[in-house]
């Protein structure tokens, strides 16, 4: 009895013990070791094989050493790419794998001095050219990125949630603190929502950031050689100052104001009507009647249609204006300065308001400003 017992037992074993056997025949096994183009083992990288029939992945780290190794690889042809960080490093396609170990190094700087060789260049050049690419990959994915994070925060600010564009804005300066429309965007972003503080040391707070921001802005501009190449860098650069100059006007440095508008203005002498029309409003909020006429002079004379500089010219004048007796007697040109306006935008919304300061003068609408008027018939 015992020798019919044992028999079929070690019968069991023995199968139990050649499934092993007919396992290891399905499969192979992949080994190598990385390295930089400086020879140096590339450490906590990933190999990944593709199976172009399959399309499986096995994704393989290498150690401190650059080595990899992994069992249990499906027999078959594979594409191979060696990653570090996401990015990927080289590729080799079309390699077999068998039923026994396939060994596949990476070994860049023989890479980069075969690619050379194939195209005519020095180790060195291969070498340079591929840092190149590297780089350029880099600042593609970083710019990516930076522009999705612009993109959310002006959506944000659109809706008025100035709060999340500024956390936003933020981390994009923690990407990448190069950018100068980055600090400009985070600079209106802070402008636009100190209006919104009930507490005015946090009010002011916020127009001191925004400050600090568009200065930040016009340095990087400034310091950019890229930026100097750019045909529209005198008009970016003018919009930086133009809002930096009305954080000032908020936080009433006028002087600080009335500078950076007037470096607007030098500038984008196409624009300059405009930030010297801005110039001329904080000017007569301040009650610098004498200059805001001045700037409002040189408002006309860069753009002789801009009907509101006439208007606030005239509004300045009467400042200035004395009584004799019962009547108000005007400084010469307040009349035509409101004329003027009438004459460019007679249903304009400030055309009631020109017409009352006329009245109140003791002059007429008059619409031919700066015409020659006909000789008196003797």
């Amino acid at each position: 009895m015992k020798k019919h017992f044992i028999l079929p037992l070690l019968l069991v074993l023995a199968v139990g013990l050649s499934v092993p056997l007919v396992l290891a025949q399905t499969t192979g096994s992949v080994k190598g070791l990385c390295k930089d183009s400086d020879g140096k083992p590339i450490a906590q990288a990933e190999v990944e094989w593709t199976g172009l029939e399959t399309g499986h992945k096995y994704t393989i780290k290498t150690n401190n050493k650059g080595e990899y190794f992994s069992l249990g690889i499906v027999p078959g042809k594979y594409n191979v790419v060696l990653r570090k960080d996401g990015k990927q490093l080289w590729n080799i396609n079309g390699v077999t794998v068998g039923l026994d170990e396939t060994d596949l190094p990476f070994d860049l700087k023989k890479e980069q001095v075969a690619a050379a060789q194939a195209q005519g260049m020095t180790p060195e050049q291969a070498k340079a050219q591929e840092e190149q690419r590297a780089k350029a990959a880099n600042e593609a994915k970083t710019v990516g990125t930076l522009n999705e994070k612009l993109n959310a925060a002006k959506t944000a600010s659109d809706a008025g949630d100035y709060e999340t564009a500024i956390a936003t804005l933020t981390a994009a300066n923690q990407i990448d603190a190069t950018r100068d429309l980055i600090w400009f965007k985070l600079g209106d972003a802070y402008r636009m929502s100190a209006p919104k503080q009930a507490d005015p040391a946090e009010k002011q707070k916020r127009y001191e950031m925004a400050a600090a921001d568009y200065q930040k802005a016009i340095d990087l501009r400034s310091a950019s050689e890229t930026a100097q190449k750019d045909p529209e860098n005198n008009s970016k650069t003018a919009a930086y100052y133009n809002n930096l100059a009305e954080v000032y006007s908020k936080s009433n440095k006028v002087d600080d104001a009335v500078a950076n508008y007037n470096k607007a203005a030098q500038l984008d002498p196409a624009h300059a009507a405009t930030y010297l029309f801005n110039e001329g409003a904080v000017l007569t909020n301040a009650g610098k009647v004498d200059d805001a006429i001045a700037a409002f002079d040189k408002v006309i004379a860069a753009d002789p249609t801009k009907a509101a500089a006439y208007y606030w010219k005239g509004v300045n004048l009467i400042g200035k204006a004395t009584l004799k007796g019962d009547k108000m007697i005007a400084p010469e040109g307040t009349a035509e300065a409101f004329q003027k306006y009438l004459e460019l935008e007679p249903d304009g919304k400030l055309a009631q308001p020109a017409k009352d300061m006329l009245a109140s003068i003791g002059a007429t609408v008059e619409t031919g400003y700066g015409k020659k008027k006909p000789a008196k018939k003797n």
